[in-house]
């Protein structure tokens, strides 16, 4: 199984939609726990209007988000603390649950997970990988 992984940071909604296309996605798994933006057109319902005009599906899995703690950690540039944050995240059976799905939905069709950071190594979307992937094939999007 491949599965995809795009974060929105510095790009704009036609560069995020096209970098989905060329790689083929058709669908986008949105990981925040708070899916909402300042930037235009990256909150959850804009977004999932703009993904449907582009036929592309949105499917929101909040519980795979990093808590506010691990988010606050990530801001500081502590990676220690976001991964010791978003490890217990991960063990809540929400979360869990949310993983398992997120599996299926990939292997149904090309699936891209969504979080803001451009650079999947500042994202807790590769620890969420690292850990519930299950060998999945990991492909970066660089709008």
């Amino acid at each position: 199984m491949k599965i995809f992984t795009i974060g929105y940071e510095a790009t704009t909604m036609a560069e995020f939609i096209a970098a989905l296309h060329k790689a083929g996605v058709e669908r986008v798994i949105d990981v925040r726990a708070v899916p909402l933006s300042r930037r235009p057109g990256f909150s959850k319902n804009i977004l999932a209007a703009s993904l449907k005009d582009a036929g592309i599906d949105y499917v929101l899995l909040k519980n795979l988000g990093t808590p506010k703690p691990g988010r606050d950690a990530a801001k500081k540039g502590d990676v220690a603390t976001l991964e010791a944050v978003y490890e217990v995240q991960l063990g809540l059976p929400e979360a869990q649950a949310e993983a398992a799905k997120m599996r299926a939905l990939a292997a149904e069709k090309p699936s891209a997970l969504l979080c803001f950071e451009r650079n999947p190594e500042h994202c807790h979307r590769t620890l969420l990988l690292e850990a519930e992937g299950e060998g999945a094939e990991v492909v970066d999007l660089f709008p």
